[in-house]
């Protein structure tokens, strides 16, 4: 059982509401799953039930309970108020409106205890713009997750200028508590961290094509067989120092000048569209037809759990070599 048992109240039951819920219910809080649609409720509980079988029989169940424990706390509710009342987290997960955000944010804010931490899973919204004419906007803050949460653990946690560092501090503990790996943003900024450093990458990459250097294929080979493997596991300063051997003086002063030219040429990306983005749906649409995307959605899943059991074995495995005393094998050890 967790330390303490907290309640978090998850308003919207979509794939990220109910994501959450999988999360916080393995770690053993107990789960309000709110939604103002009963068709949407009425799937809810076969569909986690799906869920914890499948990351059971893949060896990625967190906690100790069987996945009927873990439903047995999860409750849902079509009431905002009953569902609010009490928690300790509450998440808003509707829809990526603006307006439909606010309203819910609204009318979260009337209810919710003083002490509660308030937050919203948008993707694009900054947390001033969603809480500015809050009550409680200094308990406010965007926990913006990666898609899927379960198998990729990256959380951004990002402040509006009022949130409460109390409020950063604690929420940054309970992602580390149910799993995820937090990243908290000094301050809040445009489309936060992750999309910020994946639009860069698809800015190139439009470029790359328009310009005519590469086609689709060639530039979707160049990040799953070459970044890839490699942000699997480190992040670009430290491919960088690894590579080099040292940051300053082997990387920065060999490759300092050539990377400052390179991103000096590279110029504006340009709006995505016209003739050009038609030929980019044409080659992907080819490989994968829209009546196909579920399917290769599920393909895509597959892949990344069995990147995470591979990411969870080798953390145990160095985790229980640290305790023993013993480094870490390199690996020409193996």
């Amino acid at each position: 059982m967790a330390d303490k048992a907290k309640k978090i109240a998850i308003i919207g039951s979509g794939n990220i509401g109910r994501s959450w819920a999988l999360l916080f219910s393995c770690a053993e809080h107990l789960v309000c799953l709110c939604d103002n649609d009963p068709e949407q409720l009425a799937g809810v509980v076969d569909d986690l039930r799906g869920q914890l079988s499948l990351l059971k029989s893949r060896g990625l169940s967190r906690g100790h309970l069987e996945p009927e424990q873990q439903l047995k706390l999860i409750t849902l509710s079509p009431d905002l108020a009953q569902c609010v009342q009490g928690a300790d987290l509450i998440m808003e997960c509707v829809p990526e409106v603006l307006e439909v955000k606010r309203q819910v944010l609204k009318a979260v804010d009337d209810v919710m205890s003083r002490d509660a931490i308030f937050s919203s899973s948008t993707s694009s919204l900054l947390p001033s713009e969603l809480s500015e004419d809050l009550r409680h906007r200094d308990r406010f803050l965007v926990i913006h997750p990666t898609n899927p949460p379960f198998l990729a653990r990256a959380v951004e946690l990002v402040p509006a200028p009022w949130t409460s560092g109390d409020v950063m501090k604690r929420s940054r503990e309970l992602m580390k508590q149910v799993g995820q790996a937090p990243i908290t943003l000094k301050k809040e900024i445009p489309g936060f961290v992750l999309n910020r450093i994946q639009y860069a990458v698809l800015g190139e990459s439009w470029r790359l094509l328009r310009d005519g250097v590469l086609d689709v294929e060639g530039i979707n080979n160049a990040v799953w067989s070459g970044l890839g493997p490699r942000y699997a596991f480190l992040g670009p300063f430290e491919v960088g120092h690894l590579n080099a051997a040292g940051w300053i003086e082997n990387y920065l002063q060999r490759y300092g000048d050539f990377i400052y030219r390179m991103q000096a040429s590279m110029g504006e990306a340009g709006l995505m569209g016209g003739q050009l983005a038609e030929d980019v749906q044409k080659v992907l649409e080819a490989d994968t037809p829209l009546d196909h995307i579920p399917c290769r959605r599920r393909w895509k899943d597959v892949r990344l759990a069995a990147l995470a059991k591979l990411k969870q074995d080798l953390d145990t495995e160095e985790r229980e070599r640290n305790e023993e005393g013993k480094s870490v094998p390199l690996p020409s050890d193996h």
